[in-house]
């Protein structure tokens, strides 16, 4: 696969170099808008671990249409000629952020993206990089649902009280400080693009930051000690290296490698009153 490394099995031991299939007979084709028998080509990396150990690359030939994105063509292949293609989706709307996987080398949402732009056939697909992948385009989530969790992404109070006595309050102004961070929608395409993460799985990675920073400025938040000593670890912010490509590929702007820089920051400074507040009582 050209400029990208071939799908990786859920596996410890590395999988024998992809090889390529023949497609299988489509059902017959339908024509594109006013009689047009445009078509495309597609090359889709694909592991079925019930048949064979060995991930291979898939070619599939469809009609085209100017308006149809990726995820549109996935859709067609598994609907009219092979209903064993795996990959997920859901909104088809850029919200859920389930549908993303590597398009060409680079990670995208599949919703997102429009074959028009790609100005290529065969267009090549695979699973999103620096993951386990369970079958054809579904990678392993676990690993990062795991790192979302470990930032205690909710807010705590050290007063908590009771839901008759009313909602804690925040200005606009307030949410306007973390709203940024607030749009990410779990996609995992900055995991996929960083290369910190792919050297290291243990690294805590971009969107689990951008997630602690979304809670560190809002205003009710009171879990800021706790959340910080989890992510300023050695496996944490400070191992980021700041090289950005997750903040490049994020289909909503979050800024994930910002928010790592952020959270740096407050570390150290928490880190520094740590040290030099005691001083200042003597």
């Amino acid at each position: 696969m050209a400029g990208a490394p071939a799908p990786k099995p859920a596996s410890a031991t590395p999988p024998p170099p992809p090889r390529s299939v023949p497609p299988p007979t489509p059902k017959p084709a339908v024509m594109g808008p006013k009689g047009s028998s445009k078509t495309i080509k597609l090359r889709i990396g694909r592991y079925r671990p019930e048949r064979s150990a060995e991930p291979f690359y898939q070619e599939f030939t469809i009609p085209y249409r100017d308006d149809m994105v990726v995820l549109d063509a996935l859709n067609y292949i598994k609907d009219r000629i092979d209903p064993t293609l795996a990959y997920r989706w859901s909104c088809r709307m850029g919200i859920c952020g389930s549908c993303g996987a590597d398009v060409e080398g680079s990670p995208k949402l599949t919703c997102a993206l429009y074959l028009k732009d790609l100005r290529k056939s065969p267009v090549t697909i695979e699973p999103l990089a620096n993951f386990a992948v369970l079958k054809d385009l579904i990678v392993d989530i676990e690993p990062f649902m795991e790192k979302l969790e470990s930032v205690n992404p909710y807010i705590v109070r050290g007063d908590a009280k009771p839901i008759e006595r009313g909602e804690y309050r925040q200005t606009p102004e307030e949410l306007e400080l973390y709203r940024q961070q607030s749009l990410c929608i779990n996609c995992m395409l900055c995991y996929a693009a960083c290369p910190v993460y792919g050297h290291d799985e243990k690294f805590l990675g971009p969107a689990a930051s951008a997630l602690a920073l979304r809670y560190e400025m809002d205003s009710r938040d009171q879990g800021s000690e706790e959340r910080l000593a989890a992510v300023a670890t050695s496996h944490g912010i400070w191992q980021c290296t700041f090289v950005g490509e997750c903040s490049v590929v994020c289909p909503k702007h979050v800024d994930p490698a910002g928010a790592i820089q952020q959270l740096k920051a407050r570390a150290a400074t928490r880190l520094m009153r740590s040290m030099l507040l005691p001083l200042s009582t003597r």
